[in-house]
C-alpha cells in the first residue's frame, strides 16, 4: 500500500471528503468563509484537525466556527486565522524559502538518506519549547524560531518529507483521558521501499543532549508501542524491523564481550563515546554491571571514566568516556522536552 501524502483524507467517506476539501480550499486561499456539507460539529472538528495533519503548511489556522442555515444541506465555515493576511503571506514566503534551502542538497540522495537528514535537522536544530507557545505546535516554530513541541516537530518532518516526495504521515496517540487532552503525543510514519516505519524525532531530540540519537528511527509497531500510547486514529501497520538504525549500522549486540571489544576500539580512536542497541536479553542489573565493569576497566587504562545512559524501553545504551571518574548509570526517560 502506498502511503498517501493526504493520508487522513484518503480514509474519509464522500461527504466528509467534500467538507475537508471545502475547508482546505478556503484556508489555502485565505478567504473569510466557505460553504461546506452540513455535518455534526464533532465531525467537522475532527476533519479540521486531520486536515492540518495532512497539510502542515496550513500553520496559520487556529480554529473555526460554523453558521447553519435552517433546512439547508450546508453550513458556512468561518476559519479563525492566527495572523492577518499580509503577515500570513510573509510567513509563507519565509517558510518556503527555508524549506527550499534545506531540501536542495537532499534531492539527489536516496530516500533513506533523505529521511535521516530530515531527522537530524529536527534533532540538532530544534529546541523543545517548554513554555509551549502556540506557534510551537506548527512548522513556523521549528523552521523560523528553532523551537517546537512534538506536534510542531512532527509537522516539520512531514513538510520536509512532502517536499521531497517521501511518503509520510503524522501519527497521534490516544488522548490522556485523565487530563482531558485531545491527544498525548505526535510523531511520524515514513514509507521506504513499500514498508512503513515509525519515526519519532521528538523522543530522539529529548535523548540527544550528548550527541544525536536514533533510538526512535524506523521502529516497527512492536518497538514503538513499548513506550507510546495506542493511536487515536488508525495508521498503516509497521511490521518490518529491518531498517532500525542501530541494526543497519551494525551497532546491535548480544554479548558483553562484543560491547567491550567495541569500547576498546572507540577508546583507541579517542572517540568521546559510543551508542549501541542491546539485544542480548533483558537489561537487568547483572547484565548492566557486567557491561559497565568491563568498560570501566578499559576506560581507566586510558585515563578515562565511563558515564552510562540507558533507554530501557528501546534497549539502547550510550557510553561516554569523560576525563577522570565517570558518573555511573543514568536511566533515561525519553519524553517531549529535553533539559
Amino acid at each position: 500500500m502506498q502511503l498517501h501524502a493526504q493520508y487522513y483524507y484518503q480514509q474519509l467517506p464522500p461527504q466528509e471528503r467534500a467538507a475537508y476539501h471545502g475547508m482546505l480550499t478556503c484556508l489555502r486561499e485565505l478567504t473569510p468563509s466557505a460553504r461546506i456539507p452540513r455535518l455534526p460539529m464533532e465531525t467537522l472538528s475532527t476533519l479540521f484537525f486531520q486536515l492540518r495533519l495532512d497539510h502542515p503548511e496550513i500553520f496559520y489556522a487556529v480554529g473555526f466556527s460554523c453558521r447553519a442555515v435552517p433546512e439547508a444541506a450546508f453550513v458556512e465555515f468561518w476559519p479563525e486565522y492566527r495572523f492577518e493576511k499580509k503577515r500570513i503571506r510573509e510567513h509563507r514566503q519565509a517558510i518556503e524559502a527555508r524549506v527550499t534551502r534545506l531540501l536542495r542538497p537532499l534531492r539527489s540522495l536516496p530516500p533513506a538518506e533523505q529521511e535521516r537528514a530530515i531527522h537530524d535537522f529536527v534533532v540538532e536544530n530544534v529546541r523543545y519549547d517548554k513554555l509551549e507557545k502556540p506557534y510551537s505546535h506548527e512548522v513556523i516554530g521549528p523552521l523560523t524560531n528553532g523551537v517546537g513541541v512534538c506536534e510542531g516537530m512532527a509537522k516539520t518532518v512531514k513538510l520536509l518529507c512532502d517536499g521531497l516526495g517521501l511518503p509520510c504521515m503524522i501519527a497521534v496517540s490516544d488522548r490522556d483521558r485523565a487530563n482531558g487532552e485531545r491527544y498525548l503525543h505526535a510523531w511520524n510514519i515514513v514509507q521506504l521501499g513499500g514498508q512503513c516505519y515509525h519515526l519519532d524525532a521528538t523522543f530522539d531530540n529529548s535523548l540527544s543532549k550528548y550527541g544525536t540519537r536514533y533510538d526512535y528511527f524506523n521502529l516497527d509497531d512492536t518497538k514503538i508501542f513499548r513506550d507510546h500510547r495506542p493511536l487515536l486514529y488508525p495508521a498503516p501497520p509497521c511490521t518490518d524491523g529491518g531498517q532500525f538504525y542501530y541494526k543497519l549500522q551494525h551497532l546491535s549486540w548480544t554479548k558483553p564481550e562484543e560491547v567491550a571489544r567495541r569500547v576498546d576500539q572507540a577508546l583507541r580512536k579517542k572517540q568521546p563515546g559510543l551508542v549501541f542497541h542491546w539485544r542480548g536479553g533483558g537489561l537487568n542489573r547483572a547484565v548492566l554491571e557486567d557491561i559497565l565493569t568491563r568498560c570501566q576497566a578499559l576506560a581507566q587504562a586510558k585515563g578515562r571514566g565511563v558515564a552510562c545512559f540507558i533507554n530501557r524501553a528501546q534497549s539502547v545504551i550510550q557510553l561516554d568516556f569523560p576525563e577522570g571518574p565517570g558518573t555511573g548509570i543514568d536511566v533515561q526517560q525519553p519524553d517531549e522536552g529535553r533539559e
